[in-house]
């Protein structure tokens, strides 16, 4: 390991690989709040999180499991589920006042047409304004799920009128 007076400690969450603290210092310089897009191989969670001194604090957050309260039988982490999860957040932040945010993928890597994209289409389509290029936006087809099963559409459409009422 290294050692003397000029060496200086890498911090824990980098080491870790969980952080990377230049993008994260670009994203708190614009003074929006993040909308933080996270999946795992089971659920996806969006949450729309705001700097402050003491701590981030989040304003608005949901996951694929408030969907199963909703009626949603599919599987939490998928395009569908993803479009979802990101309407019921972006309904909730624009509850709170939050109009407008800049997306944070964190260290995923930005697939054109993926889950990160089909959850900010869903924020963005709940009407929070969120700085983004047309061309990474799933298509319709699949944020509907007609790839993954015919009866997805129904389902999807299903969900998505019970996500309007709230």
């Amino acid at each position: 390991m290294a050692e003397g007076s000029r060496y200086r400690m890498p911090l824990k969450r980098r080491k870790e690989g969980k952080t990377d603290y230049r993008q994260r210092l670009k994203l708190l310089k614009s003074g929006k709040p993040r909308a933080v897009v996270r999946y795992s191989n089971k659920h996806i969670r969006v949450q729309f999180i705001r700097y402050h001194r003491d701590g981030d604090r989040i304003e608005a957050s949901a996951s694929s499991e408030h969907l199963e309260d909703m009626g949603w039988k599919g599987h939490g982490s998928n395009l569908p589920s993803a479009y979802l999860v990101g309407y019921l957040a972006g309904k909730r932040a624009s509850e709170k006042g939050i109009e407008e945010a800049v997306l944070d993928i964190g260290l995923n890597h930005p697939e054109k047409g993926g889950k990160l994209f089909s959850a900010l289409n869903g924020i963005i389509d709940a009407g929070v304004s969120v700085p983004h290029d047309p061309e990474v936006l799933p298509e319709d087809e699949r944020i509907k799920g007609k790839h993954i099963d015919d009866d997805m559409n129904e389902r999807f459409e299903e969900v998505k009128s019970r996500l309007e009422e709230l």
